[in-house]
């Protein structure tokens, strides 16, 4: 379970976002890492009983600064994904748990060129199947919509007056549900973040069936 402590050092760190500060509390900070890495074990083994769960990563608390001008050295959440296993199985959850901003979803942050040109080109081909996704009451009663960055008009190649440009000139497709942190505390939490997950499925196994084959439906060697 997430517990009050851990909200609490997480807004004890953004008031304090500095190495003396976080040196001197490491040990609380460690305390919490390993809640964190039970609660992301959980969700692994209860989501893999529905899907083909290669593993999960959870990001570091350590901010890259390099090329930021916010030169705060630590960030005020803890965040991981779990991968599906497989090529032919694409798409990937995202968790992440911060006060009054955690977040539960997944997607497809940043296709490369080819698969994203693979996706436009479908829905250019056809968008009904997409449609009866995104449109679902499941979805929009968890997710809402999909966001994401997209292009201000038609990508190269396509037409920008095409009833699927909507979805077309987007450049990410991922979808989120925000928690409360009274859901966030509940001990139904993780087994509501497998349930948002499953929410994503239908999603997921579209996607991937486009990325796996050709405009004539014949699989990708």
């Amino acid at each position: 379970m997430v517990t009050k402590e851990l909200f609490n050092f997480l807004n004890q760190l953004e008031k304090n976002n500095n190495r003396e500060w976080f040196t001197e509390n490491k040990p609380t900070f460690q305390k919490h890492q390993a809640e964190i890495k039970d609660l992301f074990q959980d969700v692994q083994t209860k989501l893999s009983a529905t899907d083909n769960i290669e593993g999960h990563k959870i990001y570091r608390i350590y901010r890259d600064v390099r090329f930021s001008k916010d030169k705060l050295p630590y960030k005020k959440h803890f965040s991981g994904y779990f991968s599906r296993a497989t090529k032919q199985l694409r798409g990937g959850y995202y968790l992440h748990i911060e006060h009054n901003n955690t977040v539960v979803g997944g997607g497809f942050y940043a296709p490369n060129s080819e698969d994203l040109k693979r996706i436009r080109q479908e829905f250019e081909y056809g968008d009904s199947e997409m449609r009866a996704i995104i449109d679902s009451k499941e979805f929009k009663d968890t997710f809402g919509e999909l966001v994401g960055d997209e292009v201000k008009s038609a990508p190269r190649g396509f037409d920008k007056n095409d009833p699927a440009i909507d979805l077309i000139r987007k450049k990410q497709f991922i979808v989120m549900r925000k928690f409360t942190d009274k859901e966030v505390l509940s001990p139904h939490f993780i087994e509501d973040v497998v349930k948002t997950f499953e929410a994503l499925r239908p999603f997921f196994d579209y996607m991937s069936s486009i990325l796996t084959t050709d405009l004539n439906g014949e699989p990708i060697k």
